[in-house]
């Protein structure tokens, strides 16, 4: 069931999987991308715009039209604070960085760059410009973060975060990319550039101490407190991200028993071992990308990684290895409810509807709200902000919460500070999270989930974003009733591009991927592997209906 492992999955990159770093940044500046090419256009999806030089999807063009399209954005939109620039440590995000701050300087625009150059998370972005933003009703900050996220080394990525300090909305990444398009179409024409030297000695590009405004503040949203006369054992990999070097500063700061195992920064990342597919991928969720903590794991109480930007966490146990990413979520929610005393008593659980139904009765459990919105972390922006979540976090190992007096840290996935958690939890509750999931399934049931992929046309994504509650014909999925179809999020009645079907004790979603020519079918059971596999089965068989209808 599932997806087929390659051989290479889990063992360290061989020399023919490294990208080839000079052919990738001579192809970023080289090669031209052609607008009459869909492949080739600027699009943005759920975490901005993302592609490859050697695909003529992410190109210096991509760049230099979407920074005059943000230019013009806040023009119209009169954001006039500066703009914080972060980048992660992608071979194609030093590039992007100089093209971005050629154009933004050739526009006037006030903008923040790191201290010696440093690399910048996702998360410290968000935390900056929602400082800055604190108390302001006018000049307000945004921000642009340079990375393609955990994807494989050739890749390149931009996303935009407006004032509120989470990813942008729709309807702007819409006039973002729409204008972009416009400027690839008449061949950069409108588009201000001054060289890159005049750029970083312009009046309007300031330097700004990323590392440490962040790193001051971690106590303000963790109990760095325990962790330290806890006397917790920590070993974290950075993946060779974008916070390789705020781990060492947070355990000297803090006083932390904190080990950074692997120090490397390196554009070929050879020093990951292989995801499922036999690709490079910097993701803490997987496993297979995950194997070299793992090794590590009976040096350490607790251990944890991050993914490139750092906005994504993966949590290590002596007795499991990686924990499946919703269970520490559930372990998350039960504890942060229970041990932040001035979060307000009506704050609520935010969660997408393809993550684990264990949130859902860990949150009933707790007498809280639960908010269930479609796949994407800018759902859980308004709410981080105006303190009505407590928490957001997604199956893909994404979320942010409140600081400890329950006011907003970041409305941006943190990667940090969940995983800092996984700690603190240790600490407070004297046993790891690991141990604390297994104690919730004695309560509420044990659940075994699934995730297929299968190819699909771009017709056939379109139609299965548009399937309706009304196609779904069966009343019973895996031998009990059907007690919901949904095409819309219960929390804030958002299309979720596709279905979910639940009963009282599995369901299934299943949706189009946002940026691969694919459909994904996630299940979940509390009755066991042959239930799960009968979900699939009959999920399988309603997609494969509702596309041949049309």
């Amino acid at each position: 069931m599932g997806m087929k492992i390659n051989p290479f999955a889990g063992k360290l990159a061989t020399p023919a999987m490294l990208v080839d770093v000079p052919k990738l940044v001579t192809a970023y500046y080289a090669d031209v991308p052609d607008a009459s090419v869909p492949g080739q256009r600027v699009a943005f999806g759920t975490s901005g715009h993302r592609g490859s030089a050697f695909e003529n999807s992410f190109n210096e063009w991509h760049v230099l039209a979407i920074s005059q399209a943000i230019c013009q954005y806040r023009k119209l939109k009169e954001i006039d604070g500066p703009l914080f620039l972060g980048i992660d440590t992608h071979a194609l995000s030093v590039p992007a960085f100089t093209s971005a701050l050629e154009v933004l300087a050739a526009n006037g625009v006030n903008v923040m760059i790191a201290d010696k150059d440093e690399y910048t998370p996702t998360p410290v972005i968000s935390h900056a410009i929602l400082t800055y933003n604190r108390g302001r009703d006018t000049s307000l900050a945004d921000g642009i973060v340079i990375t393609p996220s955990h994807n494989p080394p050739d890749s390149g990525g931009f996303k935009y975060n407006p004032p509120n300090g989470g990813p942008a909305d729709k309807d702007v990444t819409k006039w973002i990319e729409t204008k972009a398009n416009e400027f690839l179409e008449s061949s950069l024409q409108g588009v201000k550039r001054i060289s890159f030297e005049h750029a970083k000695s312009a009046a309007t590009t300031h330097r700004y101490d990323f590392l440490n405004t962040y790193i001051n503040d971690l106590g303000s949203v963790l109990d760095m407190d325990a962790i330290r006369g806890a006397n917790i054992r920590m070993g974290v990999d950075p993946l060779g991200g974008a916070g390789v070097h705020y781990w060492d500063s947070i355990a000297e700061r803090y006083g932390l028993d904190l080990t950074v195992v692997n120090q490397a920064v390196d554009p070929t990342f050879r020093f990951m071992t292989a995801d499922w597919d036999g690709q490079i991928r910097m993701d803490p969720s997987s496993p297979y990308a995950m194997q070299s903590l793992i090794d590590h794991k009976d040096r350490f109480d607790i251990s944890f990684a991050c993914d490139t930007d750092h906005d994504r966490h993966g949590i290590v146990t002596r007795n499991t290895g990686l924990l499946p990413p919703n269970h520490y979520l559930s372990v998350v929610i039960f504890y942060l409810f229970q041990h932040r005393p001035k979060w307000h008593k009506d704050a609520a659980v935010g969660k997408t509807v393809v993550s684990s139904q264990m949130i859902d009765r860990v949150t009933a459990k707790l007498g809280r709200k639960l908010y269930e919105v479609p796949v994407g972390f800018k759902w859980f922006v308004d709410g981080l902000l105006d303190g009505s979540l407590g928490f957001g976090g997604e199956e893909s190992a994404g979320a942010s919460f409140s600081r400890l007096d329950g006011s907003v840290w970041t409305t941006d996935k943190d990667g940090i500070v969940p995983a800092l958690l996984s700690a603190e939890i240790t600490a407070r509750m004297d046993r790891d999270p690991d141990e604390i999931y297994s104690e919730l399934t004695r309560e509420f049931g044990e659940s075994v989930c699934d995730r297929v992929e299968a190819p699909a046309t771009l017709e056939q994504k379109r139609m299965l974003a548009q399937l309706s509650p009304q196609q779904v014909r069966i009343t019973q999925l895996g031998g009990e009733q059907i007690d919901h179809v949904l095409d819309r999020a219960p929390g804030n009645n958002a299309p979720i591009g596709g279905i979910k079907v639940v009963t009282a004790s599995g369901w299934f979603a299943a949706r189009p991927s946002g940026t691969e020519d694919i459909y994904k079918i996630y299940a979940e059971s509390f009755r066991g592997v042959a239930h799960l596999r009968q979900i699939v089965d009959e999920a399988q068989a309603i997609v494969d209906d509702a596309l041949a209808d049309h």
